[in-house]
């Protein structure tokens, strides 16, 4: 029975990375609608910074 888990473990490991990559896009898409709504040039500014500043994955 253990060998099982040691089979699943990197699998499960595998799981949540991908699940919480896709968690984190979804985050910053809600966040990209908010400062697309903002009124205020500064923080378009801001977030053009904080884009560029973040390689794309």
């Amino acid at each position: 029975m253990r060998w099982l888990c040691s089979f699943f473990s990197p699998l499960k490991k595998l799981w949540v990375r991908v699940n919480s990559a896709q968690k984190k896009r979804r985050g910053l898409y809600i966040l990209y609608e908010d400062v697309k709504s903002c009124p205020y040039e500064d923080v378009h500014v801001l977030w053009s910074i904080l884009v560029e500043s973040h390689p794309h994955t």
